[in-house]
């Protein structure tokens, strides 16, 4: 049962969760609510997924009790405002964002954690 209404994976259970991770070299995972903190970041999820095909892109329920393994992460420890976005490089955990992020601070956050070229930085 879908719980999230987006064109996004989503992720029900937390076995899920830890194989697409174990599978998948980068994934973001944004866990959240249909509310308006939430959906902006799912459309520009939903938007980077025709680009970035190095990255899988998944959302999942905060509500569900299955969402514990993102909600008490220790990376996840202060945060105060939904989503919780999560990314994993090669099963780790390499950054993780809590509120509403917008276009450029999630390209940036995927550029600086998911860059399979070596760009030079400024």
């Amino acid at each position: 049962m879908k719980m999230l209404h987006t064109n996004l994976q989503e992720i029900e259970t937390a076995a899920e969760l830890e194989k697409l991770v174990a599978d998948n070299e980068n994934v973001m995972v944004c866990c959240g609510r249909m509310g308006p903190m939430c959906i902006p970041v799912y459309d520009i999820m939903e938007e980077l997924e025709e680009d970035r095909t190095d990255v899988k892109f998944a959302v999942m329920s905060f509500d569900t009790p299955e969402a514990h393994i993102i909600r008490n992460a220790p990376e996840c420890m202060g945060f105060m405002g939904l989503p919780f976005t999560m990314y994993y490089k090669n099963g780790q955990v390499t950054k993780a964002t809590s509120s509403i992020q917008n276009m450029d601070q999630i390209t940036s956050v995927l550029e600086e954690h998911f860059s399979t070229s070596n760009v030079e930085k400024a």
